[in-house]
């Protein structure tokens, strides 16, 4: 009997082109398929945001957000791919087995992020559990489509089926990737959006209760599941706020006094032991108590062999520090920043604690603030006459996107906007603990055609600290700065240039916009001290 009945149903299918609907059994109360086929579009949706929250979070976890992104995607296609593959095993009670799922995916996708972070926090076994979710998710999401295509075969032609299926799928996957860097991320954060999500998904398990009516037979527990599902994420949803703080406050040494999720990354401001930190995607930019040192280094260098300068400009450097240190040289006139995210920017315009420490200097008149990718603001805008000075102040090269800003083609680029006999002073990691990196910086410097003298000095917070000053001219390293500084003399000016053995140069490769070397080489150089 039971051969009869697959006979007959694959008989449908192959006699579905030559039929408006496929052949099967009358299921009158399944003429609601539209409605079905919008669920393949919230479905698809909510599988993508689960694998951009991993990705995403792991990017912010581990860096290196090309390998994070490569490998969460990779496990969750194949892991989609073997949920598809699993799904011919099912065979009863297909529609149950649909709400079943839905509340699956709801709980293990909506709690991931959750469960992730407090892996980072509390385990060593933070990548197992990554790509242990990921393929769970991954699983459970390739298990989806099928089942609902199989549910609605005898109602809708096959090639009906396959296309609108399909362009559903596809289309809410677009929706999901617009929505969570524009919208979801910014708004809500990784924890909220998650559970959003999973009960997005528990929702649709309970609508299908409805929609499948004529498929299920006991609807009340599978209602009573669906209420209970959502009811636990909504609680989850609820305390979000306060678990991320509460799990960020574990990973960071001191109370969290702002957080905050962009779309471009997380800020982190935590305050103790009389001092206060920016962290930007967990790593630490600046601590007020010694942050002096970095920016006088950073900034007065360029000053003493230019000291007439009066257009400057910042790349990087949003929290205004850099250009407090700008503004203590009189003679500049114009100060362009250019720093790609408008949330950093305005907190160091608006917050107290910030705005103290940067001596208001994003409010001063002479300041002009720019929010764009400083590579795509340079290669559109050549000024009339060229800068004086410039101020390279960007993160670490953790990532490719930062990586970037490293390279030869930015370099050049950077060239093209100063004047012949300009200066620029680029951060450039640590020389002692990330030597490799420091040297390669130096070295992609030079192959654009400045000439350097590569300097260092011991930061606290940091450790040793290194920047590469750089002019297309050639020059002497500067020997004399300003007289009422904090930490930098005319003996700590001249002692910044000299390097011991153990930081002396290395011949590098250059980095280039095709191979981004110095992203390997960082990531290699400091898992060491992790």
């Amino acid at each position: 009997m039971a051969d009869a009945k697959a006979a007959k149903a694959s008989a449908g299918v192959r006699d579905a082109s030559a039929s408006p609907r496929a052949a099967g059994p009358s299921q009158p109360g399944l003429l609601r398929a539209p409605l079905l086929f919008i669920t393949v579009f919230v479905i698809a949706s909510c599988g993508l945001i689960y694998e951009l929250v991993a990705g995403t979070l792991a990017s912010y976890l581990l860096g290196d957000s090309v390998m994070q992104f490569s490998t969460v995607i990779g496990v969750y296609l194949s892991a989609m791919g073997l949920g598809s593959y699993l799904s011919k095993h099912l065979h009863r009670g297909l529609a149950q087995r649909f709400v079943d799922l839905e509340l699956a995916v709801a709980l293990v996708g909506g709690f991931s992020a959750p469960i992730l972070f407090q892996a980072f926090a509390h385990t060593h076994a933070f990548r197992p559990l990554l790509y242990g979710l990921v393929a769970a998710i991954g699983t459970l999401v390739g298990l989806e489509i099928p089942l609902l295509m199989r549910i609605l075969k005898p109602q809708v032609a096959f090639k009906d089926l396959i296309a609108q299926v399909l362009t559903l799928d596809y289309i809410g996957a677009l929706a999901a990737s617009i929505l969570f860097p524009v919208l979801l991320m910014p708004k809500f954060g990784l924890v909220r959006t998650c559970l959003i999500f999973g009960i997005l998904n528990a929702l649709v398990g309970f609508w299908s209760t409805h929609l499948l009516k004529p498929l299920l037979g006991n609807r009340r527990m599978l209602r009573v599941r669906c209420a209970a599902v959502i009811l636990l994420l909504g609680t989850g949803l609820v305390f979000a706020q306060r678990f991320t703080l509460m799990v960020e406050e574990e990973i960071y040494a001191d109370e969290i006094v702002y957080a905050k999720d962009t779309p471009y990354q997380r800020i982190v401001i935590t305050h103790g032991r009389g001092s206060f930190q920016l962290f930007l995607n967990g790593g630490l930019q600046f601590a007020s108590a010694d942050e002096y040192r970095y920016h006088e280094a950073l900034v007065h260098p360029a000053f003493a062999l230019k000291p007439g300068a009066k257009r400057v400009l910042v790349c990087g450097g949003g929290d205004g520090l850099a250009v407090r240190e700008i503004l203590k040289h009189p003679e500049v006139e114009k100060v362009t920043l250019v720093d790609l995210d408008p949330a950093m920017t305005t907190l160091a315009a608006k917050m107290p604690l910030l705005r103290d420490l940067n001596k208001g200097s994003m409010l001063d008149r002479r300041v002009e603030v720019i929010n764009q990718d400083a590579m795509v603001w340079l290669n559109e805008h050549r000024p009339a006459e060229g800068y004086d000075v410039a101020f390279i102040d960007f993160p670490d090269p953790h990532t490719y996107s930062v990586g970037k800003l490293y390279t030869t083609h930015f370099y050049k680029l950077l060239r093209r906007a100063l004047r012949p006999d300009g200066v620029v002073a680029i951060q450039s990691t640590s020389p002692l603990m990330a030597r490799k990196s420091f040297w390669c910086i130096n070295a992609t410097v030079e192959a654009a055609g400045f000439q350097t003298k590569p300097y260092h000095l011991s930061v606290p917070s940091f450790g040793v600290w290194g920047f590469v000053l750089a002019s297309p001219a050639p020059f002497d390293a500067p020997v004399t700065t300003l007289t009422d500084l904090r930490y930098l003399t005319d003996g700590t000016m001249a002692a910044m240039f000299a390097f011991p053995h153990d930081m002396d140069r290395l011949p590098m490769d250059i980095n280039r916009l095709d191979n981004q070397v110095l992203v390997h080489l960082y990531a290699q150089e400091w898992k060491r001290w992790s």
